[in-house]
């Protein structure tokens, strides 16, 4: 069964940090780019970083470049967001997604479930 799933979110002071993690099963990991989402109350969801099958290219939302990193371990299946610096704005519920071929040869997209980070004083 494809599955994504995340942990590590959390309530943090503003100027803290916190990794979040992306347990991936079911498919081909390294077959993948695999992106991190997030939705704030009362907002859109917005893509805020993306990583490359080999994790050699990545890509983030102004809103969090310098402060995010994104990186993967091929080896464990999981993509981590490591995120620094911490703003009251980055409060959310944050997802990891990918889009993935399944079994049957379809492509679909899929989401974990998501983790809330919290950040306030």
């Amino acid at each position: 069964q494809l599955q994504l799933v995340e942990s590590g979110g959390g309530l943090v002071q503003p100027g803290g940090s916190l990794r979040l993690s992306c347990a991936a099963s079911g498919f081909i990991f390294s077959n993948y780019n695999i992106n991190w989402s997030r939705q704030g109350p009362g907002k859109e969801r917005e893509m805020v970083a993306t990583i490359s099958r080999t994790g050699i290219s990545t890509n983030y939302a102004d809103s969090v470049k310098g402060r995010f990193t994104i990186s993967r371990d091929n080896a464990k299946n999981t993509v981590y967001l490591q995120m620094n610096s911490l703003k009251p704005e980055d409060t959310a519920v944050y997802y990891c997604n990918a889009a993935i071929r399944a079994d049957n040869g379809e492509w679909g997209s899929y989401w974990g479930q998501g983790t809330q980070v919290t950040i306030s004083s």
